[in-house]
This record gives C-alpha cells, structure tokens and sequence, in this order.
C-alpha cells in the first residue's frame, strides 16, 4: 500500500519541479508604461500656495471618453489611445452629484457643494438646503461660506473665469449667494425681493467686498450688467454696474476684447465681459473673433493672479460642453471639451506642482452614450461601421432593426427626439444634432419653454495633482472636493472658525 502511493508521489514531485523550472525560465514581464509613472508616486504633503479647480459643465465620463477619441481623430489618430492632459494625473476618484431634494443635479446645487463644502437644493446659489428655491428671506439667514470669501479672508487672489455669463450658476458660487440661480439681473426679481435685502448675482459680483474683492473675472454676460441706455437689460435704463466694480476700489480694469485683455499690466484687478450673453461656441466663433479662448482666458488669469504673490484660488469653467449637450450637439459639446483639456495643459506649463494643487472634474452629467460596436478609429460623430465575422471593417455602416443606420453618439432625450414616427436616417458631423429616444421640456423664469436635453445622474470623475492630490480616491460626496483643497491649503481649522462667524 505504501509502495503503490509512494511511487506516483515520486513522478508528482519530479513534475512539479518540473514545472517550476519551466516556469522561472519565463521572462518577467514589463510594467505597462501607463504604470510606470505610479509605481514611484511620492505623496506631496506641501502646504498648497495656489489651488484651482477646473470644472467641465456637463463633462461626463462619457464625454471625456468621446473627446479624448476626437481630440486623436483632430490629431491623425485613431482616437482611442489619445490621452487627455487631466488623464495623466495620479489621482482620481468618482464622485457623486446628487442635490439634497434631487437625484439628477442641476449646476446651481453641484456647484455650491463644490464651493462651500455642503450639498443643497437644486437651484440656489450658497444657500443652505434649509432654505427652500426661491425664499429670500430664508437665503438671507443661511448663507454658505464660499471658497471667493474664505480665499479673499485667507489673504490669496481669486479669480473666475468661465465661457458663460458670468453670473451663470457655476461661477456664480464662488461670489454670490442667491435663493434663485435664475436671479442673474435684477429683472428676474420681484420688487418685495428687493427691498426684504436680496440682490441679483450681477449686483453681488459688482459688490463684493470681501477682501479686496476678486483679482480676476472673465466671462460672458454684458446685458447682466447695464441698464437699456447701456446696452443691458436691468431694470433701470442707466444702470452700470461695471462703473459700481471700478469705483470699488484701485487699480482695477475693464476690458471687453482678448487684445485688452492681454494688455492688462500685473498688479490690476481685472474685470472682463467679452459678450452680451454667453461666449461663442468654439464651432461657430469667427477667425476675426475679438473673444478671447478659455485657454487664453486661464493663462492670463494665472499669470495676474500669481504676480499678486501671496497664492490664489481660481475657478476656471469649461461652461459650454453643457450647452452643446443641452441642444443634442455632441460635436459642440466635443470642440468646448478639447478646448476646455487645452486650457488644462496651459496650467499645468504655467504652475509649479509642487505649491499649487490642481483640480479637473465635472459638477454632472449628461445623458450621452457611447453605442453599438463601431470599428477602430471610426469616426466618433459618425455612423457605425461594425466588424464583419473576421474582424474586418464592413463597406457599409451598420443598420438598425428599422433598416436605417444609426450614430455612435446618441441621447436618451432632447431635441433630436425620432418620436413615434418614422425615423429619419441621422445627421452626422460637427454640427448635427444627434438622435435620442424622446423629448423633454423645461420651462425658463420668464416662461419660455424648450426641449433641451437634460442632465444625467451617474458619477463623475475628479482628477487631481499638486500638494494632497491623495486625497482624492475612491467614491466621494461632491461636497469633498472643498474640503480637498481647504485642507491642501492649511485652512482646516480656520475654515470652521470663519463659518461659525457667518452665521
């Protein structure tokens, strides 16, 4: 008995050395060069001097996957393999965008979480979520410290640049505090708002005194700010907030075109308005454009912002890849988003990581996919072209059920809605608007409606680099990432204080 199970015990080790031999003559393999970068990471543990926090309104995973893709097909490339500038950083999380009384966020809630380190309401700007939309008097009892308050206090330069008004909800939460985003004029407001002490967002950015009040403003928005014998539209003809912004302190300059713009000297306090309502779309902007690019928005905003010397915050918006959305134009979408990764590299060529943290990430998303099974390097605002049994590309584009072909960037809903009916072969290209499912509508303040396609709920990404990046991982409340760079900053402890004192 010992004998018969000695022996196949005998062949079993001989195999099993056998074995080993063979596996230790293979090769180790190589780090992936997508690794090697991580495989040293260091945690930077310095005191942040200067933070900024890029937002991509409406910048979804899915869309940065797709404008990763189009920025490579600009470039010669396939697409897939491209790597946006954000993309290389070493950290990142997922973040979620829910508003307190909302599943799907809208940006006034999202990007008050960002700006203050609290989730709220859809719709209110720095308020706290006990206040209902659209109550004055609550907005005024609870306010929310903001990161433009709290960095104006701490002794930095602020700075807001965006591609919509100015007052447009995003950037309006670095300055404002508003029971109303809709609240940008002082036309959308009633007269008993007023006088109970609410202010519109375009009076709040001319006022804001906290500070010397911030360095750097660059956006859209001109009618916001002048009555009707200046060109705007607030309720008194000669209204002229800009004169209010001048008078409020020294130094300070107006500017309304990328020329004057680049002739600001360092040391000035900047206000900028470059169009009567939101900036151009990069598709439709003209090559004799007197609007400056975001790109060339946040260089000069970084370079007046650092000469003040003691560190600054700075909110730089990518506003209008949610516009694109919102009207079913993935391409004007795509060309705001490569745009918006362009003003990325500049940052990061201007700014010393090692002192200044950098955020990327988006407040929501949008309901746009990335579908069927489309070829390598097939055009991302094109037709679907699928494999043929072999892994070969098919002459002809795929079709659908219905015999019709079908695009690789679809909505669930907006103003490409097919219907019930027939549905139409797709437009395809930079300017098309793109296929969804069915309809929507929205009414504005003023009562007009549309059917602009909505946002989506799911996660979004945070990239981060620069002192305390590694703090950003793994699933976090979007009200995190003011507490990443507060605590980047040193401001943990004072941050508290301040906010007990504004109450």
């Amino acid at each position: 008995m010992k004998v018969s199970y000695l022996v196949p015990a005998i062949f079993l080790a001989l195999a099993l050395a056998g074995a080993s031999c063979a596996r230790s003559a293979v090769p180790a393999p190589a780090l992936d060069a997508s690794l090697a970068s991580r495989a040293h990471l260091t945690p930077n543990t310095h005191t942040a001097k200067n933070v900024i926090l890029f937002i991509g309104d409406g910048m979804g995973v899915s869309t940065v996957t797709a404008a990763r893709i189009y920025d490579g097909q600009l470039k010669g490339q396939p697409g897939e393999e491209n790597v946006l500038p954000f993309e290389t950083f070493p950290n990142l999380a997922l973040v979620k965008t829910y508003n307190t009384n909302q599943q799907v966020g809208d940006s006034a809630g999202t990007g008050t979480a960002m700006e203050t380190g609290v989730k709220t309401r859809a719709g209110v700007i720095d308020v706290a979520p006990e206040a209902d939309r659209e109550d004055c008097r609550a907005a005024l009892r609870l306010p929310l410290a903001s990161m433009g308050e709290l960095a104006e206090q701490n002794g930095k330069a602020t700075g807001v640049v965006t591609t919509t008004r100015i007052t447009h909800a995003t950037p309006a939460t670095v300055y404002a505090h508003s029971a109303e985003r809709d609240w940008e004029s002082d036309r959308f407001m009633s007269a008993a708002d007023w006088d109970a002490g609410c202010r519109d967002i375009a009076w709040q950015l001319a006022h804001f005194d906290v500070g010397d009040g911030l360095d750097v403003v660059l956006g859209g928005g001109r009618i916001e700010f002048f009555g009707a014998a200046v060109g705007g539209e607030r309720k008194t003809p000669d209204d002229d907030l800009v004169k209010d912004w001048l008078d409020g302190g020294p130094g300070r300059v107006f500017v309304s075109s990328a020329a004057e713009l680049a002739s600001v000297p360092p040391g000035h306090q900047v206000f900028g308005l470059f169009s009567d309502d939101h900036m151009t779309y990069m598709t439709e902007r003209p090559a004799d454009s007197t609007e400056p690019t975001l790109s060339q928005m946040t260089s000069i905003a970084i370079d007046l912002l650092a000469a003040k010397g003691n560190g600054y915050y700075l909110m730089v918006e990518g506003g209008r890849i949610d516009h694109g959305h919102h009207d079913g134009k993935a391409g004007y979408a795509l060309a705001e988003a490569e745009e918006f990764a362009r003003a990325v590299e500049v940052a990061l060529e201007k700014v010393d990581l090692d002192e200044t943290l950098v955020l990327v990430t988006a407040d929501h998303s949008h309901t746009m996919a990335i579908v069927g099974y489309p070829v390598r390097g097939n055009p991302i605002l094109g037709l679907v072209t699928n494999n043929d049994r072999h892994g070969h590309p098919e002459p002809q584009p795929a079709l659908a059920a219905d015999g019709k072909p079908y695009s690789t960037l679809g909505y669930v809903n907006g103003p490409g809605a097919v219907g019930g009916g027939e549905r139409p072969v797709p437009e395809t290209g930079l300017y098309a608007i793109h296929q969804s499912l069915y309809a929507t509508v929205s009414v504005d303040l003023d009562g007009t409606k549309s059917e602009d396609e909505t946002h989506g709920g799911e996660d979004v990404a945070l990239y981060a680099i620069g002192p305390w990046s590694q703090l950003v991982g793994g699933v976090l409340e979007q009200s995190a990432v003011f507490h990443v760079m507060t605590y980047a900053l040193g401001w943990t402890e004072k941050q508290k204080h301040l906010k007990e004192e504004n109450r």
